[in-house]
């Protein structure tokens, strides 16, 4: 299911070329619709995570799959109905924008897709990881091997997406090139719906969030208190007999939540254990679990400038092929310029059955850890990747806009910029590095908060990694503004021109490098001050072990 759905994610790696051709956008406007609307894609499934975590299944928030499929037939009207676009621009004219309705139209298509989004991510990861039973090893094996392949079947879609999908839009017809992802949708639905008596259902045991807000009212409350050093019996042990939650053993960080578990005279416990008032006695087990959503949090928020360099190679790196010659050898087949996020894809796809099969179990001989290292590590890796894949991208557009100002040009671009004799394959470089980064970290963040965050808020677990992205893709179209703005008027131009070849898109490159080395020292005290969620004070298993 989540497969198909990225039939309809994964061309919007073309979307910038949609919204520069058809709607007659500029690409800075372009570029920041498509950060709004992708961060707005991936912030919604917070909203749906607390939706399913309280009231429903996990399966519940899927009806909103009709919603995305309604905005994908709603994209699809705005390329088949003439007058729901802008007239098509002549080559070298002044380009009519669109109308107030016409953009209307399709913000609201982008809309129902935000809200269809919302329903689906939060719950895909977490349902299908439910399905294995993680008190059994083969069941342990199979929640990191899910990780692993669900990933793989996402860059699968993708590229279906970035090949077929892409050439169909843009060399055959918009209309049925949007058309076809929407039918892929319609069926997944039926697909899913007609397969759901046989699926493990985790029922949901309320809400997550109340319990936090009351460990912190709690501990506020008593604050003036002093946490007894006979802790372990002088605090409120409790867990319900039908919690889902594994056990956690009490830690010294964060001591300062513990008061919410100290007993006092006016505090009251019921026959079957529980407390009378719970605003003002907390279980330990719920303030461990507050303490896990609390190491998390710095963890997570180096993840939101970690995502920016591989967010330009799904928008600038697609400019950047369309001043790039195109052609296939001798043929006068050009590849569409979205085509070559192919690349990334396929590195995954090599990568990942590469890593699950061979690196792992060499590694875990190695050193015998699950996994073979640590999801830490594999995450700090991932961060050294985009840094190098930035860098490559600036060496790359440098060396593509000297060609193109000092060799004959090829022709002119739908924006009227000179196209460099420069080969689009030297984009291959930093596309792979793209997907390397992502092989690493994308999916070590996904393992990272299915086990790290508690287990009866693992469908917020599932959108943490969503609304990273999600603040990524928003700080993403803040700072391609904020650079538009500043050197629009500099005696060196616009960084960030339409015609690359007058623009400097090195420079921004390498001003978002920079920012990653920045963010990745960040990351490293971070990962050393972090505690696994199952390691206790007497084994000090800290991250520094294996960041």
């Amino acid at each position: 299911m989540s497969a198909v759905e990225e039939h309809g994610v994964g061309s919007s790696t073309n979307l910038a070329v949609y919204l520069t051709t058809v709607f007659n956008m500029k690409s800075v406007t372009a570029t920041t619709l498509i950060n709004v609307f992708t961060g707005t894609t991936n912030l919604a499934p917070l909203i749906g995570a607390y939706l399913s975590d309280t009231y429903l299944d996990v399966t519940g928030p899927w009806v909103l799959l009709s919603v995305f499929f309604l905005g994908m037939v709603v994209l699809m009207l705005t390329a088949a109905i003439s007058t729901m676009h802008p007239p098509k621009c002549a080559p070298g004219a002044v380009c009519a924008g669109p109308t107030s309705w016409q953009l209307a139209f399709l913000l609201s298509g982008f809309a129902f897709l935000v809200i269809g989004a919302g329903g689906i991510r939060p719950c895909n990861l977490a349902f299908g990881a439910d399905q294995f039973n993680p008190n059994t090893e083969s069941g342990k094996r199979g929640i990191t091997s899910f990780f692993n392949w669900y990933y793989f079947t996402f860059t699968f879609a993708v590229m279906i997406s970035v090949t077929g999908i892409v050439y169909v839009q843009s060399n055959v017809s918009w209309a049925i090139g949007l058309g076809i992802p929407a039918f892929l949708m319609l069926l997944s639905c039926v697909m899913f719906f007609v397969g759901t008596s046989i699926y493990v259902i985790v029922k949901p045991q309320g809400s997550p969030i109340t319990s936090i807000i009351q460990v912190l009212a709690a501990a506020t409350k008593k604050r003036g208190l002093k946490v007894p050093d006979n802790s372990a019996m002088s605090l409120f042990n409790y867990i319900p007999a039908k919690s889902i939650n594994s056990k956690l053993p009490r830690t010294e960080q964060f001591r300062c939540l513990d008061k919410a578990a100290i007993i006092t005279d006016e505090n009251q416990i019921n026959l079957d254990g529980t407390a009378t008032n719970p605003w003002k006695l907390c279980s330990i087990q719920q303030v461990e679990e507050v303490k896990c959503l609390l190491r998390i949090i710095p963890i997570w928020s180096t993840s939101i400038l970690y995502h920016i360099p591989l967010l330009q190679q799904q928008t600038y790196a697609v400019f950047q092929a369309l001043q790039m010659d195109r052609r296939l050898g001798t043929t006068s087949f050009k590849v569409p310029a979205a085509t070559y996020i192919i690349f990334t894809m396929l590195t995954l796809t090599i990568w990942i059955p590469l890593y699950d099969r061979i690196i792992v179990p060499f590694l875990q001989r190695l050193t015998g850890k699950d996994g073979g290292i640590t999801l830490l590590q594999r995450m700090g890796i991932g961060m050294i990747l985009a840094i190098l894949c930035t860098v490559v991208s600036g060496l790359v557009e440098e060396n593509r806009r000297h060609i193109a100002l000092t060799r004959p040009p090829l022709g002119l671009t739908n924006k009227g910029g000179s196209i460099s004799s420069m080969s689009g394959m030297w984009l291959i470089p930093q596309l792979a590095l793209s997907g390397l980064s992502e092989g690493f970290n994308y999916i070590a963040q996904i393992e990272f908060y299915y086990k790290q965050f508690p287990e009866n808020m693992r469908s917020i677990a599932g959108s943490a990694f969503f609304a990273g992205g999600a603040l990524s893709n928003y700080l993403s179209g803040v700072l391609v503004s904020v650079v538009h703005q500043i050197t629009s008027g500099s005696k060196t131009g616009d960084w960030l021109d339409d015609d690359l070849n007058k623009g400097k898109l090195d420079y921004f490159y390498y001003v978002i490098a920079g920012l990653g080395i920045l963010n990745f020292g960040y990351f490293l005290l971070c990962a050393k001050w972090y505690r696994y969620k199952d390691a206790d004070d007497s084994t000090v298993e800290m991250a520094t072990k294996g960041i």
